[in-house]
């Protein structure tokens, strides 16, 4: 059975990184019949978004708080479906994490700057810290000047790239990325990415980006990738493919959309042998920082 996005929600700072947030949202929602919501979190600490310091909290509340809902009815001027502005004060990722929560929301989009470290923007930190705190999928956008080709953040998905390290992450990835493929009866590319030293007890060579597996192996993980995807998903799916990549993970996964030009990469948040804390560098979060398109990230363990 198919399972269908019935809310969105589009979390927005208002800043140059997220302002293309809720046009994307408006066009998803529109084509998958979803509601949408679109969120602003008041941070306080965070100011300079509303042009002035915050000496009495209190009482500058208010004015934020219309600020932000006229901020976010100019950005709805256009839109083609019903959304629900949802406003309140808070810290950003706690905030928008019990939105998404007290909605049922099934998905929610957030946008992020390519850059990592210190130099990361402000939304670029609470959309990384949504990534492991979500009960429902983040698909992050990155900003439209730091694409070569920006058209690949279009909509309907035609094209799905899922990353596969046979880990419970990637497995929920999958599952995520069959019911989106199935709405837009795209193609589903599954991609496993040999990293020779996972693999050094199997291989007599020392691996490179490019070189091919032996025959007994690469099919294994062939067959490994399609018993992922349920039998009936052929029925939805334009085309399900498989393939196995050697080198490392972020790199052919990013390599590997680009070449095909996918619309979507899903992943999911951990894996086998991945650092825990995305800031110093998961595969995940390497990928969102430098991929071609969107980056679906699923979190199981806060999903169960």
């Amino acid at each position: 059975m198919k399972t269908k996005i019935h809310r969105i929600l589009c979390a927005t700072d208002f800043s140059d990184v997220s302002r293309m947030v809720v046009p994307y949202g408006i066009e998803l929602a529109a084509e998958l019949n979803a509601e949408l919501y679109v969120a602003h979190v008041i941070d306080l600490p965070t100011i300079s978004v509303y042009g002035e310091a915050v000496f009495d909290p209190i009482t500058q509340q208010q004015r934020f708080m219309e600020f932000a809902r006229r901020e976010i009815e100019n950005q709805l001027k256009q839109a083609s479906v019903e959304a629900t502005p949802l406003i309140t004060i808070g810290h950003a990722t706690e905030e928008i994490a019990s939105m998404a929560a007290d909605y049922d929301v099934d998905l929610v989009i957030a946008a992020t700057h390519g850059r990592s470290g210190i130099k990361r923007l402000f939304l670029g930190s609470v959309t990384a810290r949504l990534m492991r705190m979500l009960s429902c999928p983040i698909l992050v956008l990155r900003t439209i000047e730091e694409l070569e080709k920006p058209h690949r953040q279009t909509i309907p998905f035609k094209r799905i790239l899922v990353g596969c390290d046979f880990s419970e992450d990637s497995d929920t990835a999958v599952e995520c990325s069959v019911n989106i493929a199935q709405e837009f009866e795209a193609e589903l590319h599954l991609v496993h990415v040999v990293e020779p030293t996972q693999y050094k007890d199997h291989l007599s060579f020392p691996a490179q980006p490019g070189d091919s597996l032996p025959t007994d192996l690469h099919e294994a993980i062939k067959q490994k990738l399609s018993a992922m995807v349920p039998a009936d998903a052929a029925n939805w799916c334009e085309e399900i493919k498989t393939s196995v990549l050697v080198g490392k993970p972020y790199a052919e996964l990013v390599r590997y959309a680009d070449l095909y030009d996918m619309d979507m990469i899903a992943l999911g948040v951990r894996g086998h042998g991945m650092v825990e804390n995305l800031l110093v560098g998961s595969t995940t979060d390497r990928v969102v920082r430098r991929a071609p398109c969107p980056v679906l990230s699923v979190n199981p363990a806060v999903r169960q």
